[in-house]
């Protein structure tokens, strides 16, 4: 960007180009009476039974599940409670794991498309994290600030502020954003680990596979001296929402391919205070992004922010 001045948009952005991914088509749309002349036989084609199937297609949220709409209109209400919420989710013994609905199956079937095609590209690709060998980082892809961060910010947040009000589920203030894939000649499983997250989000993207359930055991800081781990199958278009400090595991798959979106969600207002990987006051040091959702604070307990540079 040039020395203060901002890069900016033609204003035709918001209304003479407009793709409307539901239909395949690119319209220009000022009124109902406008897009009717200019569009309605091709709208018509395509399916569109008139103005509320055209507004519903331009919703910014249409590739997420009406149930899922429907959770995080409850969880943002005046009246919205924990035990109001767990009527609208599954819940998995008392390890406060949590099954919902996320996108919609057309949006999985196309998301995995496009990562299909991107793997397949001569693109630089960077490994999700040091366990997966196969998947992609989303930032890579732009989808951070486009996709990642307003699902986190509106539609995951208030349901974690009331589900994990204890690990900073209502202050999630950075994430890290990747999807996994699993196949019989690439990575089977994934071995027990807890995640760099305050809250994580798994959500299985398809394609066709068998078995390779997730197994959760203990959280990472109250370990039993017998673990015992329970197992919870994927389901399509649904996700599975944790603690990151819990301990997990993907068991491997018996046949096909299966594809994750992995969201691990931090507050640095937790993460300030403790590492939750070394299990110690954090030494900060420089990093792109989001870095591991660290922040500098005025804290005179939390070390400044180390320049790595400068140790070489």
């Amino acid at each position: 960007m040039s020395a203060g001045r901002p890069f900016l948009a033609c204003a035709c952005f918001f209304s003479d180009n407009i793709f409307v991914g539901r239909y395949g088509l690119h319209v220009r749309y000022r009124d109902e009476g406008q897009l009717r002349r200019d569009h309605g036989r091709a709208l018509r084609e395509r399916g569109c039974r008139g103005e509320e199937d055209f507004r519903a297609a331009l919703r910014e949220d249409s590739f997420l599940a009406p149930d899922f709409l429907e959770i995080v209109s409850y969880c943002t209400s005046p009246d919205a409670h924990l035990h109001g919420l767990l009527r609208y989710i599954k819940s998995f013994s008392d390890k406060r794991i949590y099954r919902f609905p996320v996108f919609t199956e057309e949006f999985c079937q196309a998301f995995v498309d496009e990562l299909e095609n991107f793997e397949q590209s001569d693109m630089p690709k960077g490994r999700p994290n040091t366990m997966n060998n196969y998947g992609v980082l989303l930032n890579e892809l732009g989808m951070d600030e486009t996709f990642i961060t307003p699902l986190r910010e509106k539609y995951l947040q208030p349901i974690t502020a009331l589900l994990y009000p204890d690990v900073g589920g209502a202050c999630l203030d950075s994430h890290k954003a990747f999807v996994v894939k699993y196949s019989l000649h690439e990575d089977l499983d994934l071995s027990s680990h807890y995640d760099n997250a305050e809250v994580t989000l798994n959500v299985s993207l398809g394609k066709d596979f068998t078995e390779g359930s997730l197994y959760f055991g203990d959280f990472s800081q109250e370990p039993t001296p017998v673990p015992k781990y329970i197992e919870i199958e994927h389901v399509v278009a649904q996700g599975l929402l944790h603690r990151g400090g819990q301990i997990h595991g993907a068991l491997p798959i018996a046949s096909g391919e299966r594809w994750n979106l992995i969201i691990w969600m931090r507050s640095s207002a937790i993460r300030n205070r403790l590492c939750p990987m070394c299990n110690k006051k954090p030494e900060l040091v420089e990093a792109e992004g989001f870095g591991d959702g660290f922040t500098e604070t005025l804290d005179d307990d939390v070390p400044e922010t180390v320049n790595l540079c400068s140790l070489w």
